[in-house]
Protein backbone atom coordinates (compact mmCIF):
# COMPACT_ATOMS: atom_id res chain seq x y z
CA UNK A 1 0.00 0.00 0.00
CA UNK A 2 1.13 3.52 -0.78
CA UNK A 3 0.57 6.02 2.02
CA UNK A 4 0.40 8.94 -0.41
CA UNK A 5 -2.55 7.42 -2.27
CA UNK A 6 -4.72 6.70 0.79
CA UNK A 7 -7.10 8.89 2.75
CA UNK A 8 -6.64 9.59 6.44
CA UNK A 9 -9.66 7.45 7.19
CA UNK A 10 -8.00 4.54 5.37
CA UNK A 11 -4.92 4.91 7.58
CA UNK A 12 -7.02 5.16 10.73
CA UNK A 13 -8.75 1.90 9.84
CA UNK A 14 -5.57 -0.10 9.25
CA UNK A 15 -4.39 -2.80 11.62
CA UNK A 16 -1.70 -0.97 13.58
CA UNK A 17 0.55 -4.04 13.41
CA UNK A 18 0.92 -3.34 9.69
CA UNK A 19 4.61 -2.62 9.03
CA UNK A 20 5.31 0.96 7.96
CA UNK A 21 8.16 1.34 5.48
CA UNK A 22 9.95 4.69 5.20
CA UNK A 23 12.39 4.76 2.26
CA UNK A 24 15.18 7.35 2.60
CA UNK A 25 17.94 8.35 0.20
CA UNK A 26 19.80 11.49 -0.96
CA UNK A 27 20.51 14.06 -3.67
CA UNK A 28 24.26 14.33 -4.15
CA UNK A 29 27.07 14.17 -6.68
CA UNK A 30 27.68 10.84 -8.41
CA UNK A 31 30.80 11.47 -10.44
CA UNK A 32 31.03 12.66 -14.03
CA UNK A 33 28.63 10.08 -15.48
CA UNK A 34 25.71 9.78 -13.05
CA UNK A 35 22.90 12.16 -12.02
CA UNK A 36 22.59 13.81 -8.63
CA UNK A 37 19.35 11.94 -7.90
CA UNK A 38 20.91 8.48 -8.32
CA UNK A 39 20.44 7.25 -4.74
CA UNK A 40 16.82 8.34 -4.67
CA UNK A 41 16.03 6.82 -8.06
CA UNK A 42 17.57 3.49 -7.03
CA UNK A 43 15.96 3.42 -3.59
CA UNK A 44 12.65 4.39 -5.16
CA UNK A 45 12.85 1.46 -7.57
CA UNK A 46 13.67 -1.02 -4.80
CA UNK A 47 10.74 0.33 -2.77
CA UNK A 48 8.42 0.21 -5.79
CA UNK A 49 9.22 -3.43 -6.47
CA UNK A 50 8.90 -4.37 -2.80
CA UNK A 51 5.55 -2.61 -2.49
CA UNK A 52 4.24 -4.42 -5.57
CA UNK A 53 5.19 -7.78 -4.05
CA UNK A 54 3.81 -7.09 -0.57
CA UNK A 55 0.59 -5.33 -1.54
CA UNK A 56 -1.73 -4.68 1.46
CA UNK A 57 0.64 -6.44 3.88
CA UNK A 58 2.80 -3.30 4.35
CA UNK A 59 2.36 0.48 4.21
CA UNK A 60 4.99 2.40 2.20
CA UNK A 61 5.57 6.09 2.87
CA UNK A 62 6.86 8.31 0.03
CA UNK A 63 10.60 8.45 -0.48
CA UNK A 64 12.43 11.02 1.67
CA UNK A 65 14.98 12.30 -0.85
CA UNK A 66 16.98 14.69 1.36
CA UNK A 67 19.80 12.88 3.11
CA UNK A 68 22.94 13.49 5.14
CA UNK A 69 25.43 14.29 2.39
CA UNK A 70 27.77 16.81 4.02
CA UNK A 71 30.77 14.75 2.91
CA UNK A 72 29.86 15.47 -0.73
CA UNK A 73 29.41 19.23 -0.36
CA UNK A 74 32.67 20.00 -2.20
CA UNK A 75 30.88 18.89 -5.39
CA UNK A 76 28.38 21.27 -6.99
CA UNK A 77 24.68 20.47 -6.78
CA UNK A 78 24.78 18.31 -3.66
CA UNK A 79 21.99 19.06 -1.17
CA UNK A 80 22.38 17.95 2.43
CA UNK A 81 20.73 17.96 5.82
CA UNK A 82 23.55 18.26 8.35
CA UNK A 83 24.01 15.18 10.57
CA UNK A 84 22.12 16.57 13.58
CA UNK A 85 19.31 17.99 11.45
CA UNK A 86 19.01 14.67 9.66
CA UNK A 87 18.93 12.81 12.96
CA UNK A 88 16.00 14.98 14.07
CA UNK A 89 14.24 14.34 10.75
CA UNK A 90 14.47 10.56 11.17
CA UNK A 91 13.37 10.76 14.80
CA UNK A 92 10.43 12.84 13.66
CA UNK A 93 9.38 10.28 11.05
CA UNK A 94 9.37 7.54 13.68
CA UNK A 95 7.40 9.75 16.10
CA UNK A 96 4.80 10.62 13.46
CA UNK A 97 3.83 7.00 12.96
CA UNK A 98 4.02 6.16 16.65
CA UNK A 99 1.54 9.01 17.20
CA UNK A 100 -0.73 7.41 14.59
CA UNK A 101 -0.67 4.16 16.57
CA UNK A 102 1.67 2.00 14.47
CA UNK A 103 4.04 -0.43 16.21
CA UNK A 104 6.36 -1.77 13.50
CA UNK A 105 8.41 0.90 11.77
CA UNK A 106 11.22 0.25 9.28
CA UNK A 107 13.39 2.86 7.62
CA UNK A 108 14.91 1.38 4.44
CA UNK A 109 17.97 3.37 3.46
CA UNK A 110 19.53 3.97 0.05
CA UNK A 111 22.50 6.23 0.91
CA UNK A 112 25.64 5.39 2.89
CA UNK A 113 25.79 8.76 4.65
CA UNK A 114 22.41 8.09 6.27
CA UNK A 115 23.55 4.89 7.96
CA UNK A 116 25.09 6.26 11.16
CA UNK A 117 22.37 8.84 11.92
CA UNK A 118 19.79 6.19 11.12
CA UNK A 119 21.19 3.83 13.72
CA UNK A 120 21.30 6.68 16.23
CA UNK A 121 17.67 7.60 15.50
CA UNK A 122 16.59 4.00 16.19
CA UNK A 123 18.44 4.13 19.52
CA UNK A 124 17.08 7.53 20.58
CA UNK A 125 13.46 6.83 19.66
CA UNK A 126 13.50 3.53 21.50
CA UNK A 127 14.80 5.21 24.66
CA UNK A 128 11.99 7.76 24.54
CA UNK A 129 9.48 4.89 24.48
CA UNK A 130 11.34 2.49 26.74
CA UNK A 131 8.14 1.33 28.44
CA UNK A 132 6.76 0.03 25.14
CA UNK A 133 7.27 -3.72 24.70
CA UNK A 134 5.28 -3.83 21.47
CA UNK A 135 7.37 -1.29 19.56
CA UNK A 136 9.70 -2.55 16.82
CA UNK A 137 12.01 0.08 15.31
CA UNK A 138 14.43 -0.85 12.54
CA UNK A 139 16.86 0.93 10.24
CA UNK A 140 18.28 -1.08 7.33
CA UNK A 141 20.44 -0.16 4.33
CA UNK A 142 19.22 -2.21 1.38
CA UNK A 143 22.62 -3.39 0.12
CA UNK A 144 23.70 -4.51 3.61
CA UNK A 145 20.94 -7.08 4.14
CA UNK A 146 23.04 -10.03 3.03
CA UNK A 147 22.37 -10.33 -0.70
CA UNK A 148 25.33 -11.04 -3.00
CA UNK A 149 24.34 -9.93 -6.51
CA UNK A 150 27.82 -10.71 -7.83
CA UNK A 151 27.10 -14.38 -7.08
CA UNK A 152 23.91 -14.41 -9.17
CA UNK A 153 25.30 -13.61 -12.59
CA UNK A 154 28.48 -13.67 -14.66
CA UNK A 155 30.88 -10.82 -15.29
CA UNK A 156 30.70 -8.94 -11.99
CA UNK A 157 33.97 -7.32 -10.96
CA UNK A 158 32.99 -5.63 -7.71
CA UNK A 159 31.99 -7.59 -4.62
CA UNK A 160 30.60 -4.64 -2.66
CA UNK A 161 28.70 -1.41 -3.16
CA UNK A 162 30.73 1.67 -4.05
CA UNK A 163 29.64 5.10 -5.27
CA UNK A 164 28.59 5.64 -8.90
CA UNK A 165 30.35 2.31 -9.29
CA UNK A 166 29.76 -0.85 -11.32
CA UNK A 167 26.70 -1.69 -9.21
CA UNK A 168 25.01 1.72 -9.05
CA UNK A 169 25.79 2.45 -12.69
CA UNK A 170 24.34 -0.92 -13.70
CA UNK A 171 21.17 -0.21 -11.74
CA UNK A 172 20.77 3.16 -13.45
CA UNK A 173 21.36 1.56 -16.86
CA UNK A 174 18.51 -0.84 -16.05
CA UNK A 175 15.95 1.88 -15.22
CA UNK A 176 17.11 5.27 -16.55
CA UNK A 177 19.86 4.72 -19.14
CA UNK A 178 19.24 8.15 -20.70
CA UNK A 179 20.61 9.76 -17.52
CA UNK A 180 23.92 7.87 -17.60
CA UNK A 181 26.93 9.52 -19.22
CA UNK A 182 30.12 7.96 -20.56
CA UNK A 183 30.66 5.44 -17.78
CA UNK A 184 33.07 3.40 -19.91
CA UNK A 185 35.58 6.26 -19.73
CA UNK A 186 35.51 6.33 -15.91
CA UNK A 187 38.71 4.87 -14.51
CA UNK A 188 38.76 2.67 -11.43
CA UNK A 189 38.91 4.45 -8.08
CA UNK A 190 39.84 1.82 -5.44
CA UNK A 191 38.32 1.65 -1.96
CA UNK A 192 41.73 1.63 -0.28
CA UNK A 193 42.26 0.81 3.41
CA UNK A 194 41.28 3.76 5.65
CA UNK A 195 42.88 2.34 8.81
CA UNK A 196 40.36 -0.50 9.03
CA UNK A 197 38.91 -1.79 11.30
CA UNK A 198 38.87 1.72 12.81
CA UNK A 199 36.18 4.13 11.61
CA UNK A 200 37.86 7.09 9.92
CA UNK A 201 36.33 10.50 9.46
CA UNK A 202 36.43 11.53 5.81
CA UNK A 203 35.07 13.77 3.11
CA UNK A 204 34.64 12.52 -0.42
CA UNK A 205 37.59 14.48 -1.79
CA UNK A 206 39.85 12.47 0.54
CA UNK A 207 39.02 9.41 -1.53
CA UNK A 208 38.24 10.46 -5.09
CA UNK A 209 38.88 13.31 -7.52
CA UNK A 210 36.14 12.56 -10.12
CA UNK A 211 33.54 11.69 -7.45
CA UNK A 212 33.00 7.98 -8.05
CA UNK A 213 34.45 5.07 -6.07
CA UNK A 214 34.67 1.67 -7.72
CA UNK A 215 34.67 0.39 -11.30
CA UNK A 216 31.80 1.92 -13.33
CA UNK A 217 33.31 0.91 -16.67
CA UNK A 218 32.19 -2.68 -16.03
CA UNK A 219 28.50 -1.78 -15.65
CA UNK A 220 25.64 -3.17 -17.72
CA UNK A 221 21.85 -3.08 -17.65
CA UNK A 222 21.78 -6.86 -17.30
CA UNK A 223 23.83 -6.65 -14.12
CA UNK A 224 21.54 -3.89 -12.92
CA UNK A 225 18.49 -6.12 -13.17
CA UNK A 226 20.26 -8.85 -11.20
CA UNK A 227 21.18 -6.33 -8.52
CA UNK A 228 17.61 -5.02 -8.27
CA UNK A 229 16.18 -8.52 -7.98
CA UNK A 230 18.69 -9.46 -5.29
CA UNK A 231 18.24 -6.37 -3.15
CA UNK A 232 14.46 -6.28 -3.54
CA UNK A 233 14.30 -9.88 -2.32
CA UNK A 234 16.38 -8.86 0.70
CA UNK A 235 14.04 -5.98 1.52
CA UNK A 236 10.91 -8.09 1.10
CA UNK A 237 12.44 -10.79 3.27
CA UNK A 238 13.18 -8.27 6.04
CA UNK A 239 9.64 -6.90 5.92
CA UNK A 240 8.18 -10.41 6.05
CA UNK A 241 10.22 -11.05 9.20
CA UNK A 242 8.60 -7.95 10.69
CA UNK A 243 5.13 -9.14 9.61
CA UNK A 244 5.78 -12.49 11.31
CA UNK A 245 7.18 -11.00 14.55
CA UNK A 246 5.13 -12.10 17.56
CA UNK A 247 4.97 -8.55 18.95
CA UNK A 248 7.08 -9.14 22.06
CA UNK A 249 10.19 -11.27 21.59
CA UNK A 250 13.76 -10.03 21.10
CA UNK A 251 14.28 -12.56 18.32
CA UNK A 252 13.10 -11.75 14.84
Amino acid sequence: MKLAELKWTDIAALDKNTPVILPVAALEQHGHHMPLFTDSLLMGEVARRAEEQLGPRALFAPLQWLGNSDHHMDFAGTLSASPRVYLDLLNGLYENFIAHGFHRLIIINGHGGNHVPGQQAVFETRQRHRERKDLLLLFATYWLLGGKPDQHGPGFVQTQMGHACEWETSMMLAIRPELVGDYRAAKEVPWGNPFLPASRGWVTQDRTVPGHIGMPAHASAEKGEIIFRTFTADVVGMIERVINWNGQSWDG
